[in-house]
């Protein structure tokens, strides 16, 4: 019989992607998943690194999933190094009246050093650049596995999230956010989408207190928020046509500022970033194994945090925040995939910000980035995979004067090679150029580095 299977669109975020102090996430190369495994690997910067996870149930309505990582980096520069130590746990459990229950909770430990300070004849301890932040995070969602008799769909789920800093006025935060999303469906064509959030953040100091709800009541000003979208696609669903008008937040949180610059200064003040953003674009598809998207947009930020290096020596950095300013940004993506043995894929992302109310520039902002990738079962028992990132240097501001960083590139490699249905044997390069950018001003990040090692999976038939 003859079969019609629709291509699979690629659905972009439209937002470029986290760019990491370090060269690499350490474990962006990978090829095959293990239910339990151990994997352990060292390298001339990365000593140890260790990851593990095991999966218990019956796998069919219970499933009970365990997990551990931990890696250690040290690079040539006095107090170049960091760690990062995670554990968790996750069930999900589905019952015979069309319910499924997940449940998550894990604890997190990342260490930096400030190694940015200048000029470096500056004399500093270890324990007065260490900077250790930790997350003890649970999450819990219910949600019907198939449409109710009245065709609703619901998922209420709750996240709660403490985190704090190694400080002498040490920093406490925490956060809450619960969401009631409700649909109703109405054939393929229309649906409706009734939801509440409450999302609860409390910020505590020695000597000051905070209290912020981003249900955004900032200065006593209620805001509305648009949300209006349109998807205008052919028959065959291979080329669309995107157009919106949306509103949104970015919670104002010391933890979220953290995972975005881990070298900040405690904060002493939150804001909430409102951003309003009216956008066109396209999406489809050539072929079954071509997929493309672009979107083009018009952007306003209220209250968006810039990073600014302080005006001693540098190695923190400071929160200024711009009351208003706008931004162009277009973004680019296509991927070509052949099952699971080939896929390439590349993306640009251009922002020009400008119309600064209080800031000279957006202090800190990538203005443009290039990045592509690809993957490759070349053997049955062997997967190769490459990435490569060029993005523009970011503006910064040192002692009232400004400045642009240079340009950064990184190039990186990786492969994975099966020796015996337990045993892989893994190795990536990251950084291959050695191209020592800074991505944050003043903190360069390691040059070329090797890091490889085995996985062990137990459960391999």
């Amino acid at each position: 019989m003859n079969y019609s299977i629709p291509v699979q669109n690629l659905f972009f975020t439209y937002q470029p992607a986290e760019l990491k102090p370090v060269a690499l996430q350490m474990d962006s190369i990978g090829a095959w998943q293990y239910s339990n495994f151990i994997k352990v690997g060292i390298g001339n910067v990365h000593q140890p690194y260790v990851k593990a996870g095991f999966s218990f149930g019956d796998f069919k309505n219970t499933f009970f999933n365990v997990f551990a990582d931990h890696y250690t980096s040290k690079g040539s520069l006095d107090f170049q190094k960091n760690s990062m130590t995670s554990v968790g746990a996750a069930m999900t459990y589905k019952t015979n009246n069309n319910l499924e229950v997940n449940a998550r909770l894990g604890f997190k430990s990342d260490d930096y050093y400030l190694y940015g300070y200048e000029p470096k004849t500056l004399v500093f301890s270890k324990k007065d650049l260490r900077q250790r932040f930790q997350t003890i995070e649970g999450r819990v969602d219910l949600r019907n596995i198939e449409p109710t008799e009245f065709g609703l769909n619901y998922h209420p789920n709750l996240k709660v999230s403490a985190f704090s800093d190694n400080r002498g006025n040490k920093g406490k935060e925490t956060n809450t956010v619960l969401n009631l999303p409700l649909e109703k469906t109405f054939g393929e064509d229309f649906a409706f989408h009734l939801g509440a959030t409450a999302d609860l953040t409390r910020y505590d100091r020695d000597e000051h207190t905070g209290l912020g709800i981003s249900a955004l009541q900032q200065s006593n000003n209620l805001h509305m928020l648009p949300n209006i979208m349109a998807d205008i696609t052919t028959n065959d669903k291979q080329f669309t046509l995107q157009l919106g008008w949306i509103g949104y937040y970015e919670k104002g949180s010391y933890q979220r500022f953290a995972s975005i610059n881990p070298w900040l200064a405690q904060p002493d003040s939150m804001l909430n970033t409102r951003v309003e953003e009216r956008y066109a674009g396209l999406k489809g598809s050539v072929g079954n194994h071509f997929s493309y998207s672009a979107k083009f947009g018009l952007l306003t930020y209220r209250n968006s945090p810039l990073f600014v290096n302080d005006d001693g020596d540098g190695k923190t950095f400071l929160i200024h925040y711009e009351p208003k300013f706008n931004a162009i940004r277009l973004h680019t993506e296509a991927a070509y995939n052949v099952g699971e043995t080939f896929g390439a894929n590349a993306g640009f992302t251009f922002n020009k910000y400008y119309n600064l109310e209080v800031e000279q520039k957006a202090w800190g902002m990538i203005p443009v980035e290039l990045n592509a990738g690809l993957h490759w079962q070349a053997m049955k028992d062997l997967m190769l995979r490459t990435e490569f990132w060029l993005w523009d240097g970011a503006r910064y501001l040192k002692h009232g004067d400004a400045f642009k960083s240079k340009a950064g590139f990184d190039l990186n490699a990786g492969a994975e090679f099966r020796i015996t249905r337990n045993l892989n044997l893994w190795v990536q390069f990251n950084n291959i150029l050695n191209n020592k950018y800074q991505r944050w001003n003043q903190y360069e990040v390691f040059g070329f580095n090797l890091l490889g090692g085995i996985t062990y999976s137990f459960n391999q038939k």
